[in-house]
């Protein structure tokens, strides 16, 4: 951690650089610095021929064996464009032809992936050469009811994940909401899901559950739900990484999806997890490309602060958060509930009594989780491109940052306790 009185916060593709006054302490919190690998081709081509808890990828394939491998679509950060390459030249390897081999972009219940996407995913000479194509969350024909688990929820799974011989995912193993951590089983449990398991693990009961927290997997409903969907479909193999704030690969993991992810995590920790002293009046998180095109993945940089062990802010206080949401709410159909249930709700205490009562859809738990923010704090989106739409959706408009801390000091008066963290999605501030 360190003080200083210019700073800089990602923004889209760039940043913004901003002052505060002198009458405010500002503390600047990151994750743990970590050289990042240098030689990134080579680490992916021996994580996987030396894989956790797993044969190598050469071993498992066969001539003849269908093979799928799940992705992660355009709002997350890995990449895909040097895993699933590797991948591929393993399967090679072991005989495998391109036409027994799926690419399933795990949209979840985001909006379809374009062709531009995909191709900056995977690379367009994978996508000329190999079939490539989108779960279907919404479409019964393409899903597979593969029964419902311990604790009551309904697994379904995309048939192309299912009606094969070799299961394979990608991912980024960092701090998440609901899961504690990303990565591992959920790309394929979530992002490659049907529309019900997203609604029971995504709905009230498991939000408002205590164990559903950032970083926390032990005890974590969310973690146990998706870990035994990716049983039930039969996962084999994952190959994660652990970025830096910059995006950066610091570790790869391969192998058998439990113990390559529960390595994984352990690094990660050790990375995204910082102390803090207290909790302050206000906290500025940065979020950046791609996560910041909407106001749906940009909102998650303010319950990502407000959702970790401790809120980050004192209740009353002030959240935040750059995003140029260039893509209004988001153009998903998770997204266009988020806006709906947001914008139509005469007030905060409505979404929360609402969706206790009756439950939502997927997508429409992005309200409910922002309900929760905004029943103690108060979220600041500055330099949107549809200040309009975040108005309706219950949070305050600013052009620049400056205008939002204006804005604080005028609500909460005296010196005001602010903590600054650039990369606020990948930064866990921990309260000693």
């Amino acid at each position: 951690m360190e003080s200083r009185n210019k700073f800089h916060l990602p923004y889209s593709k760039s940043e913004l650089e901003f002052e505060i006054s002198p009458a405010m302490r500002a503390t600047v919190v990151e994750s743990r610095q970590v050289q990042p690998l240098l030689d990134v081709t080579q680490a992916i081509v021996h994580t996987l021929r030396h894989p956790i808890g797993s044969p190598p990828l050469r071993a498992m394939a066969r001539p003849g064996a269908r093979v799928c491998i799940v992705f992660t679509d355009i709002t997350r950060a890995s990449p895909d464009d040097l895993l699933v390459p590797a991948v591929l030249e393993e399967l090679r390897q072991a005989g495998v032809r391109d036409s027994d081999v799926t690419l399933l972009c795990g949209i979840g219940m985001h909006r379809a992936s374009t062709r531009a996407e995909k191709i900056l995913k995977l690379g367009a000479e994978i996508v000329e050469r190999y079939r490539v194509i989108d779960n279907e969350p919404q479409n019964p024909k393409m899903l597979v009811d593969l029964g419902t688990t311990q604790g009551g929820v309904p697994v379904s799974v995309h048939r192309a994940a299912v009606e094969t011989d070799l299961l394979i995912a990608t991912g980024i193993v960092e701090p998440h909401q609901y899961a504690g951590y990303s990565g591992g089983r959920k790309t394929l449990a979530v992002g490659a899901a049907g529309e019900a398991l997203i609604a029971h693990t995504h709905g009230p009961a498991f939000v408002d559950h205590p164990g559903t927290r950032l970083g926390r997997v032990e005890g974590n409903p969310f973690h146990d739900a998706v870990t035994e969907a990716a049983r039930r479909a039969n996962l084999r193999f994952i190959v994660n990484v652990v970025l830096d704030d910059y995006k950066r690969i610091l570790k790869v993991g391969a192998g058998a999806p439990e113990p390559a992810f529960e390595e994984l995590v352990a690094f990660a920790r050790s990375v995204y997890e910082v102390p803090i002293p207290h909790q302050y009046d206000v906290a500025i998180g940065g979020v950046g490309f791609p996560k910041d095109t909407n106001l749906y993945q940009a909102s998650r940089a303010a319950s990502y602060l407000f959702f970790a062990p401790v809120p980050v802010v004192r209740p009353g206080g002030f959240l935040i958060i750059p995003a140029r949401c260039e893509e209004g709410a988001g153009e998903g159909v998770g997204e266009q509930r988020f806006l709906r249930a947001m914008r139509d709700a005469p007030n905060i205490q409505f979404i929360l009594d609402d969706a206790r009562r009756n439950g939502y859809p997927p997508g429409q738990q992005r309200a409910f989780v922002m309900a929760k923010v905004l029943e103690e704090a108060r979220v600041v989106i500055v330099g949107s491109e549809c200040p309009e739409l975040v108005r309706d959706c219950k949070m305050i408009p600013a052009a620049t940052i400056e205008d939002a801390l204006a804005l604080a000091q005028r609500e909460l008066g005296g010196n005001l306790d602010v903590l600054i963290v650039p990369h606020a999605l990948l930064t866990l501030p921990v309260i000693a």
